[in-house]
């Protein structure tokens, strides 16, 4: 999960940057992540969520079983950009392949630097310490949706496509544009008071910019419509990507942890799901969708 948004500098910035005991850490890179996200993913409960809510379980199996199809070998150089905590690190890694990690925030690359078979990074998706051509497969699992500006977003895609090889794999996921509407009916329909109003669910549904305003729903994001995740791709030289809607609309479904906690049901669901994943009409309609492309050879 990585957030750029603006270059350091300017007036004042010294004083500003002499108050935040992490400065020198971060001044490794010219890029800043925003505040309000470093904060929230400083919270931790991002590190469980994959693993303790329905939702979270169905994304977590669902991305591990794709990323293990379109990766194109065994024994790789993979690269996890804002890989946080090493979530999908550490079973990359159990998979045999050799894992670098790297992330903005330094409390979250202490964490991953522990997990066997992965090398931690200080850095961020727009300026990646890492060589050209050096990885097999690049993956960004959060950092684009961090993004709020295309230009960024493309910027880090670019940065991916350097470091990978040729006939590399350059995967990364996305929040739907139906993302937070689709949360906020669902939590309606379940009585959960979350901060976010409806006008505000209908306005990041228009405009797809999520600006943070309290912890409880999530922090500031950018949520796309496929074309445009493809789009962006094709800017930085990678046209034509493949895209997988991840959950689904299943996903939505108020009884999801009654599926996900029986074998039988849960199987017939990632059995459905593989049929529907890259339906054009259906792309849309999923929380999250996965984009691959390979790098020309």
């Amino acid at each position: 999960m990585a957030s750029i948004t603006g270059k350091r500098g300017g007036p004042g910035e010294n004083r500003w940057r002499s108050r935040r005991p992490w400065a020198r850490i971060e001044a490794m890179s010219q890029w800043e992540i925003e505040r309000e996200i470093k904060a929230y993913y400083e919270l931790g409960g991002e590190r469980e969520r994959l693993k303790s809510s329905a939702g979270g379980r169905l994304e977590f199996i669902r991305v591990q079983e794709l990323l293990r199809r379109v990766l194109p070998g065994t024994g790789l150089d993979v690269l996890d950009v804002g890989g946080a905590t090493g979530v999908h690190a550490e079973w990359l890694a159990a998979d045999g392949h050799k894992v670098t990690l790297v992330d903005p925030v330094a409390s979250q690359v202490a964490v991953a630097a522990e997990l066997p078979g992965v090398e931690a990074k200080l850095g961020d998706a727009r300026a990646l310490p890492c060589e050209d051509a050096s990885f097999d497969a690049v993956l960004l699992m959060g950092p684009l949706y961090h993004l709020t500006e295309r230009e960024h977003r493309v910027r880090a895609l670019r940065e991916a496509r350097r470091v990978a090889r040729p006939g590399a794999v350059v995967a990364a996921v996305t929040i739907n544009r139906t993302a937070g509407w689709s949360d906020w009916l669902l939590w309606n329909a379940e009585g959960t008071v979350h901060s976010i109003s409806a006008a505000e669910s209908l306005r990041v549904l228009r405009e797809g910019d999520l600006r943070f305003f309290d912890h409880d729903i999530f922090t500031t994001a950018y949520l796309h419509h496929p074309g445009d995740v493809a789009e962006e791709f094709a800017a930085a030289g990678m046209a034509g990507p493949a895209q997988y809607a991840v959950q689904g609309f299943p996903g939505y479904m108020p009884e999801l942890r009654a599926i996900i906690d029986d074998e039988e049901a849960r199987e017939h669901l990632l059995e459905g799901l593989r049929v529907i994943e890259s339906e054009p009409s259906l792309l849309g309609a999923s929380n999250h969708l996965l984009t691959v492309a390979r790098v020309p050879s």
